[in-house]
């Protein structure tokens, strides 16, 4: 390696992170990369035992397949062991039962009617009243109010009932306060082109392409980082654990980390900590990161002696029937490769969300107890516990307020302005699942390299 190898530090060892500096490894192999992260690798992708078995998930348990980029990193990393749910078949919680999610809808947004006119999900009222989406104006296109367009396009109960509780088991948040470019570019794009978004979808859902929706290494999402990690390590790229960064700054044409001089630094850790880490650099710009806000959940799971609800993947509570449990995984219906070889099956249930984020002051027993109580006043029964795993996830879910893009794009101007050669990836800016932060990383990557 050449002794005037070009140096580039990232902070944080996330998936964001970790794909920034696999990027580095094969795009700009003569330059030297260090990761820091102050806990430990793979951020919020942590796999562990469980009921006997090896590998459980504690967050997300799959990643999007019909995005390419979680893919392609699959590919170059050869885990090929990968795995589609056993069944796609989910419902919705909503005065007292379950109700079959309709067929035909793209993130809970009708591609079509039939589905809802069959669907004892919605009044007869809410299903017809979502077909005035045919005759309503073109959306204008400054338009991001996520639930302003539904609501507007198809009615309060498609909102109330399909959108915002899926929308809002993906990143704990209120489609009535979201980005509706930022949080569901899939959406939003047909519903500017098109006067119609169901048809819109329709003709999209059309085009699609066949194959999995979802997969998952056999082993676990933490396997993507952990083989990062090692693959990394092997190509002489640094990585640093347990090392809180307590400055950057800027010192002529390098920056200092802690003292350690970097001609390039990629900052892939939460907003507040790069705002806290930005505050002499760039004052714009941290003051924009301090303003994204965060929201946190609860993940318990929940080794039961039999089989518990319908044979589906799980359920969503919207957020009138909610007290504390917003939506339960029937985790060994999902994968067959989570069942439980001493018998029994696992549950992951969901605690907390924006506007609600007591259960984070919950004890472990207090979060046990209330999953228990609440999935079984959902399903009927009692479950029979045999065991139980609480794992927290403090303000781990930032929340794209609309026109985020906006805010995220001043930031960045700061930054170009303010600290050439230093840039911001990760959940906080353009993408909160897996694809979106590999694919952020690995542009941050690019344009420092």
């Amino acid at each position: 390696m050449s002794a005037t190898a070009r140096r580039v530090a990232i902070i944080g060892g996330g998936i964001t992170g970790l794909s920034a500096a696999w990027e580095l490894h094969r795009s700009a192999p003569d330059t030297q990369v260090t990761v820091f992260e102050s806990d430990r690798i793979g951020g919020k992708l942590q796999s562990s035992p469980f009921a006997g078995l090896d590998h459980v998930d504690e967050a997300a348990d799959a990643y999007l397949a019909r995005v390419p980029w979680a893919r392609q990193l699959c590919a170059e990393l050869r885990i090929s062991d990968l795995v589609s749910p056993a069944t796609g078949r989910a419902y919705v919680w909503h005065r007292d039962r379950l109700h079959r999610i309709p067929e035909g809808l793209v993130l809970g947004v009708p591609a079509g009617l039939s589905g809802l006119l069959r669907s004892r999900l919605l009044t007869p009222w809410g299903a017809l009243r979502a077909g005035i989406d045919l005759v309503r104006p073109v959306t204008p296109p400054d338009h991001d109010n996520l639930g302003r367009l539904i609501r507007d396009r198809f009615g309060d109960e498609v909102l109330e009932r399909l959108v915002d509780p899926l929308i809002g088991s993906i990143n704990a948040g209120d489609a009535d306060h979201l980005s509706l470019r930022a949080s569901a570019p899939q959406i939003a794009e047909p519903a500017i082109r098109s006067r119609s978004l169901l048809m819109a979808l329709r003709r999209q859902r059309a085009a699609a392409a066949d194959g999995p929706v979802f997969l998952t290494p056999r082993n676990g999402m933490a396997s993507i980082p952990t083989t990062l990690a090692e693959r990394l390590r092997i190509g002489n790229t640094r990585i640093v654990t347990g090392r809180r960064i307590s400055e950057i700054a800027r010192d002529a044409d390098h920056w200092r980390v802690d003292g350690e001089v970097f001609d390039a630094v990629i900052l892939a850790t939460p907003a507040d900590v790069s705002a806290r880490l930005l505050r002499t650099s760039s004052p714009d710009a941290s003051a924009g990161l301090s303003a994204i806000p965060y929201a946190g959940v609860v993940m318990v799971a929940l080794h039961i002696r039999r089989p518990i609800g319908p044979l589906g993947s799980g359920y969503l509570v919207p957020k009138p029937d909610q007290r504390h449990v917003t939506a339960v995984s029937l985790a060994s219906y999902k994968w067959a490769h989570w069942r439980p070889e001493g018998g029994g099956s696992i549950l992951r249930v969901s605690l907390g969300r924006l506007g609600n984020q007591l259960p984070l002051e919950f004890t472990d027993l207090q979060a046990v107890h209330t999953a228990i109580d609440e999935v079984g006043a959902h399903l009927g029964v009692e479950p029979d516990v045999l065991g139980h795993r609480v794992t927290r996830w403090p303000r781990s879910f930032p929340q794209y307020l609309p026109h985020h893009l906006d805010r995220v794009a001043a930031i960045e101007g700061a930054l170009r302005r303010d600290c050439p050669g230093l840039v911001v990836a990760g959940a906080a800016y353009r993408g909160v699942g897996v694809p979106a932060c590999i694919r952020q990383g690995r542009e941050a990557a690019r344009a420092v390299a």
